[in-house]
């Protein structure tokens, strides 16, 4: 997949990455470049790190100190670029085979969307899109949530997120909004091939432009002891019942 040229970043704003999935899915990524290594003796035998990357080994507690506190660094730590962006027009080149897209609105919680990236990428989601406005960035707290789907699920950033939501319906995707408020629920609304599911934020859900942008409003059918669940679950229940949905929608 096409990627814009990559911009580098300066070194206070490199995200720290922590956690062996985490960095050895950044070290299995050829779009991902990876500025320096610092790792235990211990860890040195369970990673394969190019001899072009500077590596400084250090015990656990030097290790702490590079990463928030209490964070799980097991041994490792890498400083490194953020990814190229990715083009939307890219990925809707690339939506010929059914795999549903994700659309998050004004997400902004990491652990939260390093979650969503790891069902995308259990589920086989085409992409995740955000406005780049209202989105983390990517951070050592996201990749440590999404478990190394930060570097295999591609994250399309984009500025305005209505006329993004333009683009995918043109390219033949319906565009299903979670709302709690909705009287359809998911399963009535699936069907068609190419589904994008538009999730909103906590507490505020999707915002009023966004849900006009959407084809059909639908809500997941929860009991009533719950009011509502973590978006992150949300989204890994609706990408469920995407991938295992044969009908078709009335619309």
């Amino acid at each position: 997949m096409r990627r814009k040229a990559r911009q580098q970043t300066k070194p206070e704003n490199r995200p720290r990455f922590w956690g062996r999935h985490a960095v050895a899915a950044a070290l299995a990524n050829p779009d991902r470049e990876i500025v320096r290594i610092w790792l235990t003796r211990e860890a040195a035998d369970d990673f394969d790190i190019p001899k072009s990357v500077p590596v400084t080994f250090a015990d656990a507690a030097d290790l702490g100190r590079l990463v928030p506190r209490d964070a799980p660094h097991q041994g490792i730590v890498a400083e490194v670029e953020r990814l190229p962006d990715i083009l939307l027009a890219d990925v809707l080149d690339e939506a010929g085979d059914g795999r549903p897209l994700l659309v998050l609105d004004q997400v902004t919680d990491p652990h939260n969307v390093g979650a969503i990236l790891r069902s995308a990428a259990a589920f086989d989601a085409l992409a995740l899109v955000t406005q780049d406005r209202h989105a983390p960035p990517e951070s050592g707290a996201l990749a440590k949530a999404a478990s190394g789907a930060l570097e295999t699920v591609p994250w399309v950033r984009v500025v305005n997120l209505a006329r993004a939501l333009d683009e995918i319906a043109a390219a033949g995707f319906w565009r299903i909004g979670l709302a709690g408020e909705a009287e359809m629920t998911l399963a009535d609304a699936l069907g068609p091939a190419r589904v994008a599911l538009v999730l909103g934020a906590e507490g505020e859900g999707m915002r009023h432009n966004t849900a006009q942008h959407c084809d059909a409003l639908a809500r997941l059918p929860i009991g009533a002891r719950m009011e509502s669940l973590n978006v992150s679950n949300a989204a890994a229940i609706a990408l469920y019942a995407a991938v295992t949905s044969g009908g078709t929608h009335g619309g």
